[in-house]
């Protein structure tokens, strides 16, 4: 049998967990045990490995066996991992596994647009969040009621009690047949502690080496009683962590700036002037795409456009102005005389949010009979995650024909065709608000109201355009999320080779979203028709003015999950290799979601918020199951395994999905094992049952084809080129949930071989192949966005709406308000890839060396569409619509190396994941063709590969206190640049992960009596 050497190898770490207690690594095994004082206040841990020998529990399998090499790989991530990598995190260092890839969410993705703010998931295989199942000792637990992209629902990592985890098993094994055919891509199990004995307790405190990021971690636990010796156990825990907020101007350019005129691509095009001037690279002035402050141009009694240049209201509360010259001012003839110059991200942008979370947690167990244990866990934890935004806009993005219906009438063609627009600022106001509030002045004049004070152009008879935003107002977003999570149960023997596991888990989540500072378009509406808000100088508005016209929204969500599962294993016959067993068990699952949208549209467009994500889904349904598994080890050297589930959901949908896998040891040395398996995921509550949601995309090249770029003297190749008009901005990608989609099928299959040529030195490559069928999705937006761009009929399926016509050609066809789509059984996604890893383990005398690797390989993602087409993504930024452009790099790895002399460790850990190209074929390149480099990415159309060093050192200095010090990122490596991904300002959050924090210290001290 191959040796592992397996940290703390203990029957029953968990043995609530109904299918896995003490899950084990097979081809991961845990690094060598950090010197913590609170690890030895626990059980033993040499009667441990005693009684384990005897009986293990591995994750993906229901039996007790007497090795850890089954025939689905795992990786265990443990606490003393963690520990020695320097990890504060059970969430963070999941975030950091080398299977974890593409859409992943980070909590850093929250202070940057994400429907799921303030959660963070993985994405084992690139398959998305909702393909990865999550567990907590082996039974499911609510969602975080909020959907990643507005349809995928997944379970928060941020909830889980770090310091109560004994280990996190992580099965990579597509569609695990005993907990849940909806595990496409793998299995999360966090694995508790199932005793502790004394008192230990951690502080820490972190900071970078610029001075900010500042992070502290306080926790306490206390047990008492000994399993063994007095029949229970019991122990609280408390923690508290912070991790304070990161701006993009405490990190240096060009993550800190809009203005990229000196980034350039290797052969010297200039990056973009995205600052709020207008001002392009090249000095010239191209328009007000995106006003700064407010800027208003006169408009005649008909609302169409007047003679006049743009004028600025008030002073730059922000920045600065900037004269322009005359050959800027040439450039259009309704240019401002001057310019309010304003660097949105150096300003306003933030990196990481401020994460503040405490809980608590309460277990005891109990032993009766022979073998026999019951148990009872509750855990509490509250996350709060908040971040300050941009300033709130005083118009919106969508087109006015969408949000104001009166500008599609035939009638107001000839206001839109002269670039009208929806909030105008009338000449007369009156203090009823008889005055029409888009500027048509149908209502209120001389003789019942008084000229506007708001309006500069109201003497001369004019109305006055509006736009811009108030830059002494910023935005502010929270979320707060409460878990409540009980488990209680009951395991043992009814004979010797008759075992049971029965238990009931409850799980609530409690959200509440809070933002401040965002315009409410029907009051807005009203302040602009009674002339009750000053827009000529913002800062002298009072209190309840500024509450009117952004009035604070608060909205609460809710998910719950309940769930009763038994297992009963037996012993049948003895065979060759061992016992042959059989397993059956039940389940019974509730599931429900209640996400109010926080923006919705149901009593009119106007009575909505500006910019504010209108995400909202809820549901429920039961699931009952029925699963077995036979485990027959017919020659000493072979070991068959089968198993299956059978699920019926309330919703109507039934389906059984069968595993196989093996094990062939043919000598002591080698072990070849495999998987097949069939796997069923039914819609999601946001995929099924959501309101429209709708995220932006950044215009690029990509759109367009040569007919629409020759009419503007540009190509492809000479995009960066192209007129501000054409490459700036971003349409809105509209995705509409579907009652009709059909459930998710996919087959999996796993091949792997385990080889220690000698002791202590141990190899595991494991081949995965994963394929979705009927995969649900939204259809690519390049086609309808190209036929609309050429004057073609839209392609079915999909709506276009235009946005209002851009004032600095009006005569040019308007950019793309909106594409909306429904989602769709249509694709069959492939990914397939290696996974591998080393340990090493060696004693050279008094000093002790251990090095682990553990890696990922992606061979290929795609997808293949009903009409026969492929889109490959591995190695590129897509897909765009699952990753919102992180992309899918290929290779990741962590390299971890151990040494210990006596009382002191050092740990050193390396972390790499691999580079990619500029291109996602979902955005209409071709494979690797870098099309979506704009021409300014510093390196070309490839980003390179991204690697860090840790340091670490621990030192016991008795046996109840170990002080202990970490450098992350030891030479300061910051994240490539990336110009095209939009999940963070120029660099993949994904890629990058805590790397833009630069080199960061950690410092802490453990106790236990």
């Amino acid at each position: 049998m191959i040796k592992q050497h397996i940290l703390a190898l203990r029957i029953g770490v968990a043995p609530l967990a109904l299918l896995a207690s003490p899950a084990l690594a097979q081809t991961t095994p845990a690094a060598p045990p950090a010197t913590s004082p609170t690890t030895a206040t626990t059980t033993d841990e040499a009667d441990d490995q005693a009684n384990a020998a005897d009986e293990i529990v591995v994750t993906g399998t229901l039996f007790t066996r007497t090795d850890t090499e089954t025939p689905s790989p795992v990786t265990t991530v443990t606490a003393e991992n963690l520990e020695q990598r320097g990890i504060s995190t059970v969430q963070e260092g999941l975030q950091q596994l080398a299977s974890n890839n593409g859409p992943a969410l980070t909590n850093s993705f929250t202070a940057n647009g994400a429907f799921a703010g303030g959660a963070s998931a993985v994405s084992l295989r690139g398959l998305s969040t909702n393909s990865t199942l999550v567990l907590f000792d082996g039974l499911r637990t609510s969602y975080y009621p909020l959907a990643d992209d507005g349809t995928r629902n997944f379970v928060d990592l941020n909830t889980i009690p770090d310091d109560i985890v004994s280990q996190v098993e992580v099965l990579r094994d597509g569609a695990s047949s005993l907990y849940g055919a909806d595990a496409i891509a793998g299995v999360v199990n966090v694995i508790t502690k199932r005793e502790y004995q004394g008192v230990g307790g951690r502080a820490e405190a972190g900071i970078s080496e610029r001075g900010d990021a500042a992070t502290q971690r306080l926790s306490l636990t206390v047990g008492h009683g000994d399993l063994l010796d007095d029949g229970f156990n019991a122990y609280v825990s408390g923690f508290y962590y912070r991790s304070e907020s990161l701006k993009a101007k405490d990190r240096p350019f060009p993550y800190n700036s809009d203005d990229l005129r000196t980034l350039s691509g290797p052969d010297g095009t200039p990056g973009p002037n995205n600052t709020l001037s207008g001002i392009d690279a090249s000095g010239a002035f191209n328009g007000l795409s995106t006003a700064a402050n407010f800027l208003v141009r006169p408009y005649n009694a008909t609302n169409t456009a007047a003679q006049g240049r743009f004028q600025n209201l008030g002073a730059c509360s922000t920045g600065s102005f900037t004269q322009l010259t005359a050959a800027q001012l040439a450039t259009t003839a309704t240019a401002p005389q001057q310019v309010c110059n304003v660097d949105f991200t150096n300003e306003y942008g933030v990196i990481t949010p401020q994460i503040e979370r405490f809980g608590g947690s309460a277990r005891a167990t109990f032993t009766f009979g022979v073998d026999s244990e019951a148990y009872g866990e509750v855990n509490f934890q509250q996350s709060t995650s908040s971040y300050t935004g941009f300033p709130s806009v005083f118009y919106g993005t969508a087109p006015t024909g969408v949000l104001f219906p009166q500008f599609s009438t035939a009638s107001s063609a000839a206001n839109r065709a002269a670039g009208s627009f929806p909030l105008t600022l009338p000449i007369y106001v009156c203090a009823n608000g008889v005055g029409s509030a888009n500027g048509l002045n149908t209502g209120c004049n001389a003789t019942n109201g008084r000229l506007n004070p708001n309006n500069p152009f109201a003497a001369q008879g004019q109305l006055a355009r509006l736009i811009g935003r108030d830059l002494s107002s910023t935005t502010f977003n929270q979320t707060r999320s409460r878990v409540y999570r009980g488990a209680i149960g009951v395991r043992g023997s009814i004979t010797p080779d008759v075992k049971y596991n029965v238990g009931l888990t409850a799980s609530h989540t409690d959200l509440e979203r809070r933002r401040e500072g965002y315009v409410y378009i029907a009051n807005l509406l009203t302040a602009v028709a009674q002339g009750t808000f000053n827009f000529v100088n913002p800062s002298q508005n009072t209190q309840t003015q500024n509450d009117f016209v952004r009035p604070t929204s608060i909205v609460n969500a809710s998910s719950d999950l309940y769930q009763l599962q038994a297992v009963v294993t037996a012993n049948l016959a003895e065979l060759q290799g061992g016992p042959l067993q059989l397993g059956v068990g039940g389940t019974i699952f509730y599931e429900a979601v209640n996400a109010p949208s926080g923006n919705p549209d149901s009593f009119g467009p106007t009575q909505r918020y500006f910019s504010l994500n209108a995400f909202g889904t809820s549901g429920d349904r039961t699931v009952k199951a029925a699963f077995f598994e036979l485990d027959a080890p017919i020659l000493n050297i072979l070991d068959i395994n089968v198993g299956g589930r059978y699920d019926s959901y309330s919703s109507g949908q039934n389906y059984f999905s069968p595993k196989a896998g093996f094990k062939f040891q043919p000598i002591r040395a080698l072990a070849l094992r495999g998987t097949y398996s069939k796997g069923f995921r039914i819609p999601s509550f946001g995929e099924s049952n959501a309101l429209p949601t709708t995220g932006y995309v950044t215009n690029n090249s990509s759109l367009f084809n040569d007919t629409f770029l020759r009419q503007y003297n540009c190509t492809v190749a000479t995009f960066s080129t192209c007129p501000t008009y054409i490459r700036s901005g971003s349409y809105g990608l509209t995705t509409l949930a579907s009652p009709d989609l059909q459930p998710e099928k996919s087959r999996s299959f796993t091949g792997g071989i385990l080889f220690e040529p000698i002791r202590n030195l141990s190899f595991a490559v494991d081949y995965y192949n994963i394929k979705k069928t009927g995969a649900i999705t939204a259809p690519s937006s390049a086609p309808a966005l190209l036929a609309y761009y050429t004057g073609q009929p839209i392609p079915a399926g999909f709506t276009v709406t235009a946005d209002a016509p851009d004032v600095n050609n009006p005569g040019a066809t308007p950019r793309v308000g909106f594409v909306a789509s429904q989602l769709i059984n249509s694709d069959t996604i492939k990914t397939s890839g290696i996974d591998g890893s080393i340990n090493l383990r060696h004693d050279f005398g008094d000093v002790k060396f251990s090095s682990f690797l553990d890696a990922s390989y992606i061979l290929r993602l795609e997808t293949t569409f009903p009409n026969g087409t492929t889109e490959r993504y591995d190695g590129t930024l897509g897909n765009f619509n699952l990753t919102a452009g992180t992309g899918t790099p290929k290779f990741r790895a962590t390299w971890l190396n151990s040494v210990e002399i006596d009382k002191v460790q050092i740990n050193a850990t390396v972390n790499y994941i691999d580079g990619y190209n500029l291109s996602a074929q979902d955005q209409g390149t071709d494979y690797k063709d870098g099309g979506l480099n704009p021409g300014y990415s510093p390196t070309g159309d490839n980003i390179p590969e991204y690697v860090t060093v840790d340091l670490g050192f621990r030192f016991k200095a008795t046996d109840r206190f170990t002080f202990y010090t970490t450098v992350l990122n030891l030479f300061d490596n910051l994240p490539p640049i990336d110009v095209v991904t939009y999940g963070a300002h120029l660099y993949n959050p994904v890629q990058g992960g805590n790397g833009i924090l630069g080199r960061y210290f950690k410092a802490g001290v453990s106790v236990g009596f």
